[in-house]
Formats: C-alpha cells, structure tokens, sequence
C-alpha cells in the first residue's frame, strides 16, 4: 500500500517541478525579448534624434548613412537592420515630426476652448514651423514616400490633420475642404517665411488677417 502511495504522489511532484520550470524558463524568454525589443526601440529613437541633430545643424544632404554611423557610433550593416534606407530614415523623422506638431496643435485648441480656437491654433503651427525648421522641411518640402489624403497615410499625419478638422467640424458642412484651405494657408505662410520670400516683420499681420478669414466663413 505504502509503495503504490508513493508511485502516485511522485509522479505529481515530477509533473508540478516541470510545470514550474517551464513557467520560469517562459518568463525568463519573455524578459528577453521584451529587453531586446527596447534595446531596439531605443537604437531606432537614437538613429532619428541623430538624423534630426544633424540637419538641424548642418541642413538634410548632410545625413547620410555614414554620418549617421560616425555619429552614434553604430556599424552601417546596424542602422540597416533598423532602417533599409535613408529615405526610410526620413520618413521616420517626418512621422515623428508629425505626432509632435499634431500634439501642439492639440494643446492649442484645447487651450483656447473659450477664445478663438482658429488664432491659437495658428499661431501655434507658425511657432511650430519657426522652432523646427529642418523638421518642418523634411515633413514637407522634400520627397518622401509617406502618403497623404489616403487609406494607407499613418495614424500621426491623421491625427495631426483632425486637430484642424476639429475647428469646423460642426460650423460647416464640408469642413474638411476648408480644414485643408486653412493648413494650405498655414503651409503657405510658413513655407514662404522659411525660405525667406516673406519678411518676418509682417508675420502678426498675415496671422490676423488669416484668422479674420477663417473665423468669418464658419
């Protein structure tokens, strides 16, 4: 009797030790991956603060694979496992670019929940613009493949876009043609400014006057 007892009882054990251990070497895998995955995370948030330094100081030719593998310290065959190419890396800036300035607009707009919604947040997208002026560049001015105005654009550029859509939303009854007229305008002021074609000396004035045309079709 004692013998068959212990036949059943050992057999738990064994099953409950390896039921254990296979618990602790699964937690043990998923620590690893997880570690591994903010390891990479975070090489690909160096790789595009890198990229934004640089053009910051120097303009956008300047990045390059190479400069950016002198720069972080990382082989050229690394960045390529986090980006296949310079574009890509372009492209991750812009996105970024995009979540921020749709966070400042954002802020904006809620900020002037009382006020005038369209003057705050224009003079938040000029400030934007004026604070950023590589990041504003590579988010518009050059050719990247990040599509607009489509099913495939990226949840940043749509956030962004909704931060001015929300200004007509319930004043009109197409507010995104005039959401898209307004960030045109926006766009236009700050694009021509940055490149100098507008002197900085009448920026309040075209902000006023902008506002005062906006405000007035809703």
């Amino acid at each position: 009797m004692q013998n068959s007892w212990q036949s059943f009882v050992i057999p738990r054990v064994f099953l409950a030790a390896l039921y254990f251990l296979s618990m602790a070497t699964t937690a043990a895998a998923n620590r690893i991956a997880e570690r591994k995955l903010r390891d990479r995370q975070a090489r690909r948030a160096l790789i595009i603060s890198a990229a934004r330094r640089i053009a910051e100081l120097e303009g956008w030719s300047s990045v390059t694979i190479r400069r950016l593998s002198d720069e972080i310290s990382y082989s050229q065959p690394v960045l390529y496992t986090h980006f296949g190419s310079r574009e890509e890396i372009l492209n991750a800036v812009a996105l970024e670019g995009f979540g921020e300035i749709g966070q400042v607009l954002e802020k904006a707009r809620k900020r002037a929940r009382s006020g005038n919604r369209v003057e705050s947040v224009a003079a938040a997208y000029m400030e934007f613009a004026a604070s950023s002026p590589a990041l504003y560049e590579v988010m518009f001015s050059l050719s990247l493949s990040v599509p607009f105005g489509d099913a495939a654009t990226p949840p940043e550029l749509r956030f962004a876009f909704s931060q001015l859509l929300e200004l007509f939303q319930e004043q009109v009854s197409n507010p995104e043609v005039l959401s898209e007229l307004f960030w045109a305008s926006l766009h236009g002021i700050a694009e021509l400014t940055r490149t100098k074609r507008f002197p900085r000396s009448r920026q309040k004035e075209r902000l006023r006057a902008l506002v005062e045309i906006f405000t007035s079709t809703r």
